[in-house]
């Protein structure tokens, strides 16, 4: 519901650069990203952007534009604010404080933008001495079209907060022995259908619009969450155990909340090693004081966690839901994207994984 309503929103928002494309100019345009991504989320900032830089880049564009883009505007530049990123959302609803985040995510968060702006700016800056000249005209200006759309990501935003757990008068359905607040999701597909319904077809045009790379996301992320709950359970159960408990240290939940992250929706994953963390202090999840006390008292274990599901959902296409939506884009703008594999073996691991390393040794506690 989502990332459909943030899909719907941003097709009807067309944005024109008017300047031509340089190396610094697109790392400005992805830090720009990241810091929007703390402001209406990473699939906001992605769904609104995406388009923009291809157009920017349209005489040079390559596959690493688009896998930095993942980097920095998809994951690792949201993980300031609770609305960010939907691990951060989840933990914010069971009780971690809304400013938490800010605190102590924004020195690993300007580290690894840092990095990564200046790796990308290498690869980009010998990318364009190869090309011609930039061929594009240039006006000089940024243009807006559509910008009424904008309060369509407020209602999004601020239907995120509509969950039973905060809202206790809300009407819920029972799922699985949890309440289901339906009221939010009926909310998130009308605001799709209305920003749908409400789009200059000129604009939709120009973004050129379709529903294909929405309808791909869906079918494979219902496979994800389908096929993650056994995995999921499992290192529950271990983490709960005494034996898992005692092995539980901020750097263990760093890596592995990391590498499932990387492989399955960072968001379960995120909550999952929270549990964990709090079930090696004696803390329920269930307890929204109890939450609040792990994240004042236990800021490390935390830390560690919160970092790591958010910066690690770049390590592949499946780790973020936003990852795969650009992948789709793209592709259907008929950029040559690598492979599942290719995108883990010749840009994650070389680009992404030393940072994560570095920001491990910097930030994270032993």
């Amino acid at each position: 519901s989502l990332i459909g309503a943030l899909y719907m929103v941003s097709g009807g928002i067309l944005i024109d650069i008017g300047y031509a494309s340089t190396p610094a100019r697109n790392v400005a345009f992805l830090i720009t990203g990241a810091v929007l991504s703390n402001f209406i989320g990473t699939t906001g900032a992605s769904m609104l952007l995406i388009r923009p830089f291809i157009r920017f880049n349209k005489d040079r564009i390559a596959a690493y534009h688009m896998i930095f883009f993942i980097f920095m505007v998809s994951n690792v530049g949201g993980v300031l604010t609770p609305i960010a990123d939907p691990p951060l959302v989840l933990g914010f609803l069971k009780g971690v404080p809304f400013f938490w985040t800010l605190r102590h995510g924004f020195l690993p968060w300007l580290f690894a933008l840092s990095m990564l702006s200046a790796i990308f700016y290498y690869i980009d800056r010998k990318n364009f001495l190869f090309q011609d000249e930039q061929k594009s005209l240039t006006t000089g200006h940024i243009k807006i079209e559509g910008a009424k759309h904008a309060c369509f990501f407020l209602l999004i935003i601020l239907a995120m907060f509509l969950d039973p757990h905060l809202i206790k008068w809300l009407p819920t359905l029972p799922l699985a022995g949890h309440p289901f607040s339906f009221v939010r999701e009926m909310l998130l597909i009308s605001i799709a259908f209305f920003a749908h319904r409400l789009s200059n077809p000129k604009i939709l045009a120009a973004n050129a619009f379709t529903l294909e790379p929405l309808k791909e996301v869906i079918f494979i992320f219902f496979g994800i969450f389908g096929s993650m709950v056994p995995a999921l359970a499992l290192m529950s159960h271990w983490a709960s155990s005494p034996w898992g408990s005692s092995l539980i240290t901020p750097n263990m939940l760093y890596w592995s909340t990391g590498i499932l992250s990387s492989l399955l929706d960072n968001a379960p994953t995120y909550l999952n090693f929270l549990a964990a963390g709090m079930g090696a202090k004696g803390l329920d999840l269930g307890n929204f004081a109890a939450v609040s006390a792990y994240a004042h008292n236990h800021t490390p274990y935390l830390q560690a966690t919160a970092l790591a599901s958010v910066f690690f959902g770049a390590m592949s296409y499946i780790g973020n839901g936003p990852n795969f939506m650009v992948k789709a884009i793209a592709e259907e703008q008929k950029i040559n994207m690598p492979t599942f594999g290719g995108y883990i073996i010749y840009f994650a691991i070389p680009f992404l994984l030393p940072v994560l390393v570095m920001v491990a040794l910097l930030f994270i506690g032993k």
